[in-house]
This record gives structure tokens, sequence and C-alpha cells, in this order.
């Protein structure tokens, strides 16, 4: 019989299977509890002997800019600082515009608002030329109206 009381019982019995306090162990590094950035994993040595490897905190990869969203870029993969410093240049971009900083899909969006304000600009020239133009001096010219004075 198990007793729910916070959340779900299956996954709080994962986590402490995951880093059990075990006095059989040896742990290989002075901090054995069980923090963000010491996530350990208990291995059986051919020894008989139980020992813990040190897991790497995992990367969530590049993304775009908050402003515009923030989404995970797709085909890059989620690399630490050192690896993405040694990595090759093709592991790190995408082959197209702003490949590696943009999504596709907002690539795609700045290329359909380019050529959208391009069609625009045409249509305004074209119903520029079609308009009729009129005798020069019949528009009045607007007179500026003067500070008034304070009495």
């Amino acid at each position: 019989y198990q007793r729910r009381v916070h959340g779900n019982v299956q996954s709080r019995l994962n986590s402490q299977k995951r880093m059990v306090r075990d006095s059989r162990i040896k742990y290989r590094r002075r901090n054995f509890r069980a923090t963000v950035s010491n996530k350990l994993r208990i291995v059986k040595t051919p020894g008989g002997q139980l020992t813990t490897h040190v897991r790497r905190k995992r990367s969530k990869g590049p993304t775009a800019p908050k402003s515009l969203g923030g989404q995970r870029i797709q085909g890059i993969k989620a690399m630490s600082g050192m690896k993405r410093h040694n990595a090759k240049k093709r592991a790190l971009t995408v082959d197209r515009a702003y490949g590696g900083v943009l999504t596709h899909t907002q690539v795609r969006d700045r290329i359909i608002r380019a050529f959208l304000i391009e069609e625009q600009k045409i249509v305004k020239r074209v119903l520029k030329a079609q308009r009729p133009a009129g005798p020069k001096g019949s528009g009045k010219k607007k007179q500026k109206k003067g500070k008034s004075s304070k009495k």
C-alpha cells in the first residue's frame, strides 16, 4: 500500500533510487549529496565493488533569441561549453541563412515579410502613377498659427 502525499509516488521512488546513500558504495569525491551538479550513477565493478560514475549536466542546446520566442534550434546538438568550443563549424551551424541563430520558421517569416513589404512599395508606386496630376496652384498652403501673446 502506497500513500500519495505530494505528487507522484513513483517519481519520488525513482529519484531516491538514483541517489542512494549506501554503505557499500565507494564514493570518489567528498560530496555525496544529491545536488544539481552532483548526479551519480552507481556501477558495479568486475571485482564486485559498488562505485560511482559522475554524470555530467545536460546542456539545453542553442536557442533563438528570447525576443523572438527563444525556441530550440533544430539540427544542432546540445553541447557543453568546452565541447562546443572544440567542435567543428559544421556541427555548430545549419546550412541556410541565419543558420544556427534563427529557427527555420523565423527565417521563413522574415523572407515572407520582406517580400510583402516590397510588394506594398510596388503597389504604392503604381497607385501614385495612376492618380491624375491636378494643377500646381490649386492646393492651398496652411498658414502657421502664431504664438498667442499673454495678457
